[in-house]
């Protein structure tokens, strides 16, 4: 194997593996799956990881069951399996499948914590969402709750935990524009750090087995660098 696409291989960040899962930490700026832009997505660079392991010929099965936004890293689930697909893919419908994000936001809070609870419009040209009234056509509930974890006064950003229970298009980045608290580095709707990188990170998910049924929880955080050093005494 040539030595650029051993070292993609390596570069991997496995966090579980067997027959019908596996989980992983996508960097972030990676796509989850392949896009108009033609880069290497995680679902292209897994389904080579699988064929160079298992030695296949031909195409090998991964099934994608959820998304992060192309800027945002952590914590993500692959199907091995058209079985486990399904199985996942119903938890992520019946919101039985729990994630979690840490942020880095705009201000100071109020509020130790809070409810989020908005209806959601995308505008698939565009590709941004907004908050909407529930009367507009086509608007979808959105809801999560949030908990402040630590205020860095001297450059006035929050980092925030974040417990998700609707999965919308952009929702964490809407939901806390609209109320003033933009997250760091948001290139569409946040107004500081533009040109960084995005303060968002889904650092906890957790789901029964597709198989076993068993309850299991996978956590990361990201590297205490750049934007994230203020994670520091924090988390």
């Amino acid at each position: 194997m040539e030595d650029g696409k051993k070292k993609k291989m390596d570069d991997i960040k496995i966090l579980y593996e067997d027959n019908h899962i596996i989980v992983v930490v996508k960097k972030p700026n990676i796509p989850s799956q392949a896009d108009k832009t033609g880069d290497k997505d995680m679902l292209t660079i897994l389904k080579e990881y699988l064929i160079q392991k298992y030695h296949k010929k031909g195409n090998a099965y991964l099934g994608l069951v959820h998304r992060l936004d192309r800027p945002v890293g952590g914590v993500m689930v692959f199907a091995k399996t058209s079985k486990a697909a399904g199985r996942l893919s119903e938890q992520v419908r019946d919101k039985t499948m729990k994630k979690e994000y840490l942020a880095i936001v705009d201000g100071k809070f109020t509020k130790k914590t809070g409810v989020l609870e908005n209806y959601m419009l995308k505008n698939e040209r565009t590709n941004t969402s907004k908050i909407v009234d529930n009367t507009v056509k086509n608007a979808k509930y959105a809801k999560l709750e949030y908990e402040v974890l630590g205020y860095n006064p001297e450059i006035n950003l929050s980092v925030i935990k974040i417990k998700l229970y609707t999965g919308r298009h952009h929702q964490i980045r809407v939901q806390m524009a609209n109320i003033g608290h933009s997250l760091c580095g948001d290139q569409k709707y946040g107004t500081r750090g533009r040109g960084k990188q995005i303060g968002l990170w889904a650092c906890t998910l957790t789901f029964l087995h597709p198989i076993t049924k068993e309850e299991m929880s996978f956590h990361s955080i990201p590297d205490k660098i750049g934007s994230w050093k203020i994670l520091e005494g924090i988390v």
